[in-house]
């Protein structure tokens, strides 16, 4: 058992389906050689749902069709996620196929079709084959079940570049009612979420009024998967979706609930895991770049200023080479577009103080050095402008970025 967040949060080891009435499962269809590529996510009974989405102007017809029914009625059963293709930029037959994938998991089902979500990740460009993805949703229908095997396939299903699973699972107490959250998420490269390649889904079997509990996802949403960065580039498929099934039996919480907070932190404590998961696998990346503002005119301040350093490839690639060069630093914080007076910043790598006041400072290179060579990096901005502040997370810019990339297609 490990406490979190004061010791009212416990992280355990399980995946998504330790949540009640959670079943999933994770099959091979063929759109990819070998690895599993279709997800099928089922709650028992009618969950709230919850998202946000890419704010790129050219969104997958999954996206349009997820956020017209998330929007819409608001509840969900299913979720179906495809790797191995965006289901991007195919016309009017991208949507057909979109609307296809949640109509053969509804007929699987017994469910109605606005109840199901859809999602798909991959190669932009070129249409679905639909007669792999009907197999692959009627395999994953069969399949479902409440492990922590299925969990895992699952998780697994909706990988492409990335190098390693990412999930994550909380159980909490509300109103004397032991609850779960947990959730996956994938991506590698293209990540830099404006919805707020990344996909999260999370459930819980907390009771939550939908309306605070969109409130909340949005503010997460902002602090926890738009605060990360590999490469600058923002996806046609992002999507984080939350599922709230209220199998706990606790009162369906409001916002003015005393114990709403409980339940705050478990959402933004499994998110936070989740983004920083993300931008530790960025392709190529050796190590994970944690940016820290403090003393910033605000929040908001704070979180842009962080963001536009963790998204500089001159601070990427230096933290690569393990060269203290905190001028980059500053200049990436310059040209963020916040107002600030540079003679009031200092700059911390780690332990290690290089910059006084927007001026150099002696310090011992290669102490520096070693402080960036370690898998986590923490550079610390100290601003003078007010009490604002906020996390960032990315990662260092390498060779095999370059590698994995220049030949993604082929």
């Amino acid at each position: 058992m490990q406490l979190v967040e004061g010791d009212e949060i416990e992280l355990i080891e399980a995946g998504i389906t330790v949540v009640r009435g959670i079943l999933a499962a994770g099959v091979h269809c063929g759109l990819k050689r070998k690895r599993r590529d279709l997800t099928l996510i089922y709650s028992e009974v009618p969950a709230a749902v919850v998202g946000t989405f890419t704010t790129n102007q050219v969104k997958a017809a999954p996206v349009v069709i997820t956020q017209a029914r998330v929007r819409g009625r608001g509840v969900a059963r299913a979720i179906v996620c495809n790797s191995g293709n965006a289901n991007a930029c195919n016309g009017p037959r991208g949507e057909r196929d979109a609307l296809a994938m949640g109509a053969a998991v509804a007929q699987e089902l017994g469910l109605d079709e606005e109840e199901v979500l859809v999602a798909s990740t991959g190669v932009i460009g070129l249409p679905l084959d639909m007669e792999k993805v009907r197999a692959g949703i009627a395999q994953a229908a069969r399949e479902l079940a409440k492990s922590r095997e299925a969990a895992a396939a699952a998780v697994e299903g909706i990988m492409t570049t990335d190098t390693v699973p990412k999930e994550v699972a909380v159980r909490f107490r509300i109103q004397g009612h032991d609850c779960f959250l947990a959730g996956m998420a994938k991506g590698s490269g293209m990540i830099h979420p404006n919805m707020a390649t990344m996909l999260a889904f999370l459930a819980t079997d907390c009771a939550v009024e939908r309306e605070s509990l969109d409130r909340l996802f949005r503010d997460v949403v902002r602090r926890t998967f738009n605060q990360i960065s590999v490469d600058g580039d923002t996806s046609t498929n992002d999507m984080a979706l939350l599922l709230a099934n209220g199998m706990a039996g606790n009162r369906p919480l409001t916002a003015d609930d005393p114990e709403f907070p409980n339940f705050a932190r478990a959402l933004e404590y499994a998110a936070r895991e989740l983004a920083k998961a993300i931008a530790r696998d960025g392709e190529g990346a050796t190590k994970l770049l944690e940016v820290r503002v403090e003393g910033a005119a605000s929040d908001e301040a704070a979180r842009i200023i962080a963001r536009s350093i963790v998204r500089s490839n001159l601070v990427k690639a230096a933290i690569f080479g393990g060269d203290a060069n905190w001028g980059r630093i500053l200049c990436a914080a310059g040209y963020a577009g916040v107002p600030f007076r540079p003679e009031g910043v200092s700059i911390f790598l780690g332990h290690v103080q290089v910059c006084d006041r927007g001026s150099a400072l002696p310090f011992d290179e290669a102490v520096a050095s070693e402080v960036l060579r370690q898998p986590e990096v923490v550079v610390r901005l100290v601003m003078e402008e007010g009490q604002g502040e906020a996390v960032a997370w990315g990662c260092d810019l390498t060779y095999d970025y370059v590698k994995i990339n220049a030949s993604y297609r082929t």
